[in-house]
């Protein structure tokens, strides 16, 4: 996923780059508005400052929305609540107030694609992973070699996460938030229930990876690549 961050602070925007870049992003820094605008390259999704040295950074965001649906997440140490109506009303998708985590910001950038997918995705049926496997997200169903498989609500909303970007390693706090709640108290020893009946229902379509001390990576199974799903 490639990210333009709008940031004129440099030690927050190289900070804030490392750790995008450590979770598989990449990511186009620009300090001023001027240049946000002016930027060509493509991008998936906008993280932007309104404390810009040439230009108010809502003025950046009207500007950008005009030019389309791309993603436009507010980082701001603007905490002032009409800040924050004016920029969701400009055109926002999300705002997050400084300071913040790498792991929070990556979060609110998954929410907001979730979010963005009916208007980016497919119209023209179920989303095919590999030659077995099919998510149709608006019917919620999933089949597997042509035959429906029956998935608990939760291991549903597992699995079409982890699909959102296979191969990405998501770890479990953005899971937990993903999946369950933001709130969610309890213990994380439910996602590897969850994760053990996706690998068991799903096996040779799917492998899910644990990755020690950080989360999990789904990889879809290629033809002829076998696999059993286990880790």
């Amino acid at each position: 996923m490639h990210v333009l961050l709008v940031e004129d602070d440099e030690p927050v925007a190289q900070s804030l780059r490392r750790g995008l870049i450590r979770y598989g992003f990449e990511v186009d820094w620009v300090s001023t508005g001027a240049a946000a605008l002016a930027h060509s390259e493509p991008y998936d999704v906008v993280l932007l400052d309104l404390g810009l040295p040439d230009t108010d950074g809502l003025d950046v965001c009207r500007a950008l929305r005009r030019r389309g649906d791309v993603p436009i997440i507010v980082i701001s140490a603007r905490s002032d609540e009409t800040d924050r109506v004016v920029g969701l009303e400009l055109g926002a998708d999300d705002y997050v107030s400084k300071p913040f985590g790498v792991r929070e910001v990556i979060a609110r950038i998954r929410a907001v694609m979730r979010r963005m997918q009916p208007r980016t995705s497919s119209q023209n049926g179920p989303d095919r992973y590999g030659t077995r496997l099919t998510v149709d997200r608006k019917a919620g169903r999933v089949h597997l070699d042509g035959q429906e498989v029956s998935l608990a609500p939760k291991e549903y909303d597992l699995l079409a996460f982890l699909t959102e970007e296979p191969g990405a390693l998501m770890s479990r706090e953005q899971i937990m938030e993903a999946v369950w709640d933001a709130n969610w108290f309890g213990p994380t020893k439910t996602l590897d229930v969850h994760v053990a009946a996706l690998r068991r229902k799903l096996n040779g379509a799917i492998t899910i990876e644990a990755v020690r001390g950080v989360g999990f990576r789904l990889e879809i199974v290629k033809d002829g690549d076998g696999g059993n799903g286990a880790s």
